[in-house]
């Protein structure tokens, strides 16, 4: 009866667990080579931003040096040294050079700044 048995079962039926645990492990092993490879990225990623970081850092103390090296540059005492040292003859103005400008005050009353229509209060307290 074994051979019966054996004869009546197609080749089909004994392929399809084959298929099913081909497919259950390709599945298996493609979320596990994924999982691998974006765990990689992420790394990745990080030592990028890492990187960055320290980059923008030290960028951060460069322009903090520069911006006290141009504080220094700009002292009019430092200027005038400067000027100095390149012998390019500039002297302070003569006091028959300078020109200054007085203000004369308007008489009357000062113009209206705020052109909007009036509003109106009521001062006895009602609504």
């Amino acid at each position: 009866m074994a051979n019966n048995r054996k004869a009546s079962q197609s080749g089909t039926i004994r392929f399809v667990p084959a298929c099913k645990a081909i497919l259950l492990c390709s599945l298996i092993g493609g979320s596990c080579v994924g999982y691998v490879l974006q765990k990689n990225k992420l790394y990745e990623l990080g030592q990028q931003i890492g990187a960055r970081q320290q980059k923008l850092e030290r960028i951060r103390k460069e322009n903090q040096v520069l911006a006290k090296k141009l504080a220094e540059m700009q002292i009019p005492q430092r200027l005038a040294e400067r000027v100095r040292e390149l012998k390019l003859g500039l002297i302070p103005p003569e006091p028959s050079q300078m020109l200054w400008i007085t203000e004369v005050p308007q008489p009357g009353p000062a113009p209206a700044t705020n052109l909007s229509p009036f509003h109106y209060v009521r001062t006895d307290g009602a609504p």
